[in-house]
């Protein structure tokens, strides 16, 4: 999946036919060229963020039609439309008959930075007087999507720079829910039978989200670890020492297991054409045919497939979201425990995990986890990794009465060193929140162990994409104490919402 791309918009600017040749011997021009050139300056404004297509100004419900069919062939993540001053309502009427209702949209009403209108009995205000009219069409506008039954729609009103961020977030998590419409997961064996609380309806998976759920074989893998050659291997094996610190322990054998078997892992996802690979990596089923769990993934910038541990599709979700909306790499992490002098908590995971951010923060080492297990490969090493320190997003996702939930926050990640043997990890803080608050908040909206974080503050943009796919949205800064059970109150689950909007 290309993850760099930039969101596909479609921008509508429709003007009022009726003015269109008034003031055309004004200082200013006519209202058409005043449009014209407004309609330029925004576009420009919003192609500094994402690739606008857009048919120039609509005053017809024919150019309508046509805007219309050039955003589908075009196939646009979103659309943003501005009424840019009153004007007849049939171009608009017309574009909602021709546009699917599937398509994300916003309505937008630029205001002026300042109005110098004094005087509309000169020719010239008098036309700006008409051309200042934004929010006439935008309320205009608005009847008609409550009676197209578009109740998703975005309203937006502000200054060009206020609506361009607000057009900027809505964009990223319309581009986020394309791409997860065009998702291909892979399920590496089955599900983890020791955590159903992790289980999710595959049916949902893709009727809800679009993504398709492919369920691949351990079979398989043991098929694509005998394809994998011995110059392939060592090639790897090398690359990764010199960019990683090896520690002392590491058995070499078991290394080139560990690479051999994160190769095979790898070419099976792409033979699969496989976005996101979630892999049971305690499934003794793996560990009997295979006699480790691969280690090293991702091997090399080429491969784009996120591989999250422990059959938890929606903790895949919650990392692979992450990835597309901050275009850089995400982690894979569970809270271990608080360390209330320090008002921390450490947290991470054993398994794959993405540590090509910062490879000086990697050690090959064994996995102490399994050393002292019965399998072939007992404590074949892995990439052991400190998450780099920094500001970060902390996103839950998973399923509940059929519906998906997202559970988000910012933590910074702060400077750690290696101290947890076998998982890649780090200690957090919340910046206002104590700890032992923190999680009682989280814990409220009903999760499990499983988040992913990924770098940046991302909470508009999640509760934006909460809101394009349907999901309950939690703010965790945004939760009342009260609505986590404390002194004794309990609140449902709506009550809970309703304190985070």
């Amino acid at each position: 999946m290309d993850f760099s791309r930039k969101p596909k918009i479609g921008m509508l600017f429709i003007g009022a036919d009726r003015f269109r040749e008034l003031g055309k011997d004004t200082a200013d021009g006519s209202y058409e060229k005043r449009k014209e050139e407004e309609y330029k300056y925004f576009t420009s404004a919003v192609s500094e963020f994402a690739d606008v297509i857009t048919t120039g100004m609509t005053y017809t419900r024919e150019q309508a039609e046509k805007t219309a069919s050039e955003f589908i062939a075009s196939k646009v993540d979103c659309i943003v439309v501005s009424f840019m001053s009153w004007a007849e309502d049939y171009p608009w009427i017309s574009f909602l008959r021709s546009i699917s209702p599937d398509i994300p949209l916003m309505l937008a009403s630029v205001a002026r930075d300042g109005i110098y209108i004094t005087d509309t009995n000169d020719e010239n205000q008098f036309i700006d007087f008409l051309s200042a009219g934004a929010i006439v069409g935008f309320l205009e506008a608005s009847g008609s999507v409550k009676r197209f039954c578009r109740n998703k729609i975005q309203m937006q009103v502000g200054t060009l720079s206020e609506i361009c961020e607000k057009i900027r977030v809505f964009s990223k998590a319309a581009l986020a829910r394309s791409i997860l419409a065009k998702t291909t997961i892979g399920l590496l064996a089955c599900y983890n039978e020791a955590m159903y609380s992790t289980y999710v309806d595959p049916y949902n998976v893709y009727s809800k989200l679009g993504a398709r759920l492919k369920f691949l074989s351990v079979a398989d893998l043991e098929r694509k670890v005998s394809e994998v050659t011995q110059p392939e291997t060592a090639g790897q094996i090398k690359r990764l020492c010199s960019l990683c610190k090896v520690h002392e322990s590491v058995d070499m054998e078991k290394l080139a297991a560990s690479v051999r078997a994160t190769l095979a892992m790898e070419h099976l996802a792409t033979e699969n054409e496989t976005d996101l690979l979630v892999l049971n990596d305690i499934d003794t089923t793996l560990f009997s045919h295979i006699g480790l769990r691969p280690g090293f993934s991702p091997l090399g910038t080429d491969y784009k497939t996120v591989t999250v541990p422990e059959g938890d599709i929606g903790g895949g979700l919650a990392v692979y979201i992450l990835r597309i909306l901050s275009g850089r790499t995400a982690n894979f992490i569970e809270p271990f425990y608080i360390n209330k002098t320090t008002n921390t908590f450490a947290a991470g995971h054993a398994g794959p995990n993405d540590y090509t951010e910062k490879m000086e923060n990697v050690i090959i080492a064994r996995d102490e986890r399994f050393a002292k297990s019965k399998w072939k490969y007992a404590g074949a090493p892995f990439a052991w990794y400190v998450f780099p320190e920094g500001e970060k997003t902390m996103l839950h996702v998973s399923e509940e009465n059929g519906k998906m939930k997202m559970v988000a926050t910012v933590v910074e990640c702060l400077p750690t060193k290696h101290y947890l043997a076998s998982y890649s990890h780090a200690d957090f803080r919340h910046k206002t929140i104590p700890c032992e608050e923190l999680f009682r908040r989280i814990a409220s909206a009903g999760v499990n162990q499983h988040f992913g974080i990924a770098p940046g503050n991302l909470l508009c943009e999640l509760e934006m994409l909460a809101t394009l796919m349907d999901f309950d949205f939690y703010n965790v800064s945004k939760m009342s104490p009260a609505s986590v059970g404390g002194g004794g109150h309990f609140l449902n689950q709506r009550g809970i919402q309703s304190l985070t909007d």
